[in-house]
């Protein structure tokens, strides 16, 4: 089968990057599904790893969000059959989704929202995942319109996760969604995914939040370049405020700015249940099944803001390069081969 591949961590604008390759078809067993993968989106996770870990000449295949239709299962499946269109993310420990054929263990998958293409389908699992766990499962946020109004300020709301946390904020609870954009083309997006306000993270963010909310935020949701923006947070946050994190901070950030206020910190990686196989993986695939719904209900929608051709090495490495420029809005997706 086709696959785009890496063998050695070099600068992305190196041909051998990435390449095109040829590898065994996989079979399915135990709880796996294997998938015919039809799109796939690139995320910062992509990039990060194609940097930060290198295979010393072995092949290693990346890819985790995806789009496609369940060509045969393992013995052990019981939620899916031949022939239905899934997505998913996956698992970041085994083989990735840049190939024609993927394996996936069945409770990490949900069925494909039967509004969306398969493109537009792709764009979604990953940070949709991540957003609602941090949301929902780290941070505790009510869902529905009852209760104590509350804020939410989204640092880096145009980017993948950011687009759908407003979303998910917006149609989902009853809280103010404040989202950060610095540009003319940030700021439209993230006031089309649904924010109440847009501030420029790019000046002071305290007194840009300020001055929207002047009581301060409940909730701050930061999704990048952690390390500028966090002393500010104590400052713009309401006492007994939760924070939540899924950048790698460029630098140590001081948690003791946080304890005067009593702010709570939490971590989210939505990798971690697939990789300690934890009791609740199969929420994964709940959540994504309830996602779908949410789509094909017209309440939430695609993210995907370019489509850069088919799979092979060279349009994988233009996004890559979109991804690492720090300047993509939306997801960026690839489909077919």
């Amino acid at each position: 089968m086709k696959a785009v591949a890496y063998r050695h961590s070099l600068p992305i604008d190196d041909p051998q990057s990435l390449v095109d390759t040829d590898l065994p078809m996989p079979a399915a067993t135990g709880r796996d599904l294997l998938v015919q993968v039809a799109a796939i989106s690139v995320n910062p996770v992509d990039t990060k790893v194609r940097q930060r870990v290198d295979p010393n000449g072995e092949t290693n295949v990346l890819g985790w969000d995806v789009a496609g239709t369940v060509t045969a299962v393992g013995p052990e499946v019981r939620r899916f059959k031949v022939g239905d269109a899934v997505w998913y993310a996956g698992d970041r420990n085994r083989s990735g989704a840049n190939a024609e054929f993927h394996l996936v263990d069945e409770r990490l998958v949900g069925r494909k929202p039967s509004s969306l293409g398969m493109a537009e389908a792709a764009a979604m699992p990953l940070t949709t995942i991540t957003a609602w766990e941090l949301m929902f499962d780290r941070l505790r946020m009510p869902r529905g319109t009852q209760g104590k109004p509350a804020t939410l300020l989204v640092v880096g709301a145009a980017g993948g996760v950011g687009s759908m946390a407003v979303q998910l904020a917006r149609r989902l609870t009853g809280l103010t969604v404040i989202g950060t954009a610095s540009r003319d083309a940030t700021r439209a997006w993230v006031k089309a995914m649904g924010a109440h306000h847009v501030v420029d993270h790019a000046k002071p963010l305290d007194a840009e939040v300020l001055a929207v909310a002047p009581e301060g935020v409940d909730y701050v949701l930061s999704l990048t370049k952690t390390e500028q923006h966090f002393a500010a947070f104590p400052k713009l946050m309401k006492p007994q405020g939760a924070i939540g994190l899924i950048d790698d901070p460029a630098e140590p950030i001081d948690v003791r700015l946080l304890k005067v206020k009593s702010i709570a910190l939490h971590w989210e990686s939505m990798f971690t249940r697939s990789a300690f196989h934890t009791d609740d993986m199969g929420e994964q695939g709940h959540l994504l099944d309830e996602v779908a719904n949410l789509v094909d209900a017209g309440v939430i929608r695609s993210t995907l803001r370019e489509h850069l051709g088919v799979i092979n090495a060279v349009n994988v490495r233009r996004a890559h390069q979109l991804v690492e420029s720090g300047a993509s809005i939306g997801k960026v997706v690839l489909e077919g081969f």
